[in-house]
């Protein structure tokens, strides 16, 4: 299946949390459509954040500016109220504009344990987790609207790791994730009602198996090669690359219509069915009903029919 990007030339986007991951998929995919991104992260060339990661924000804007956009760096802490302040002033004052808000600041790897009850979780730790999944998204979200209402027909989007329908009767990992990533469903839910009068749509998104850097890393293998990754983990069959949920965000951005996802949760998987755009390999995984008919199902691995 061939990929050919919307035009979204003249849209603005900002892409908060776009170091790497998901992110960084979303900037790239938005530069692909000829959209300005800003990419804010705290990831910059020699000063990396907690994670220690080798990935910076200047290398995400190179990333949406040679696929044809431009990208612009910006470092920023989003739990530091001031910094997203001045960031959107600067957003204004060159840009004039903002059309799509980004929320995809997450930074919590390093601070989770699995499948360990509240009381015995690292307390310091899990209330990191939270300020950094949700409290971040808050703070952006305060400072940016006020710029993205000025214009009708704006959107945000707001990423998380789960529908609705799935999150709701899955625990997920622990008592801090599992309402890190409850929280960013109900934010969607809760901005689409203040935004609607304004024309505005906000949508909680989520990613399938997520093909990061760092997931790449933990099963040893590339982009190029991941399918080895299965010989470790056989369900990384139904896995997708950053790319594929950078092009939901772009579909998204590119509907006319897109005032009918207002309030609501989806996949990459799901948009990818309704605007027909493939992953990098050509393909459609469907990650989220893989994890539900096969994977939770306990069935043997295997994506055919998933993709």
């Amino acid at each position: 299946m061939e990929y050919s990007p919307p035009d979204l030339s003249g849209t603005v986007a900002l892409v908060a949390g776009a170091t790497r991951g998901a992110g960084r998929g979303i900037a790239v995919a938005l530069g692909a459509t000829g959209a300005t991104v800003w990419c804010t992260g705290r990831s910059t060339a020699g000063r990396p954040s907690e994670y220690g990661r080798p990935e910076t924000i200047e290398e995400t804007a190179e990333l949406v500016t040679a696929a044809g956009g431009r990208g612009i760096p910006v470092v920023c802490d989003h739990l530091d109220p001031a910094q997203v302040a001045a960031l959107v002033a600067h957003i204004d004052a060159e840009s004039h504009r903002l059309d799509v808000l980004v929320n995809d600041v997450w930074g919590g790897e390093t601070l989770f344990q699995w499948d360990v009850p509240l009381w015995e979780h690292d307390l310091d730790a899990g209330l990191r987790l939270l300020r950094l999944g949700v409290e971040t998204h808050l703070v952006t979200s305060a400072h940016a609207l006020p710029l993205l209402v000025r214009r009708p027909g704006g959107l945000v989007v707001e990423m998380t790791d789960g529908t609705t329908a799935y999150n709701e009767h899955t625990f997920r990992v622990n008592a801090f994730y599992d309402l890190a990533k409850w929280s960013v469903l109900r934010l969607a839910f809760a901005q689409a009602h203040d935004l609607r009068p304004h024309g505005a749509t906000a949508v909680a998104l989520t990613p399938g198996w997520l093909r990061s850097e760092m997931m790449l890393e933990h099963y040893g293998v590339t982009e190029e090669n991941w399918r080895e990754g299965t010989a470790v983990e056989p369900h990384f069959c139904i896995s997708e690359s950053p790319a594929f949920v950078g092009r939901a965000v772009a579909a998204l951005a590119a509907d006319p219509d897109r005032a009918r996802w207002s309030g609501r949760s989806t996949s990459s998987g799901e948009l990818a069915r309704r605007y027909g755009f493939p992953d990098v390999d050509g393909t459609q995984p469907d990650a989220w009903r893989y994890v539900v008919e096969v994977q939770d199902a306990g069935r043997p691995a295997g994506d055919a029919g998933y993709r």
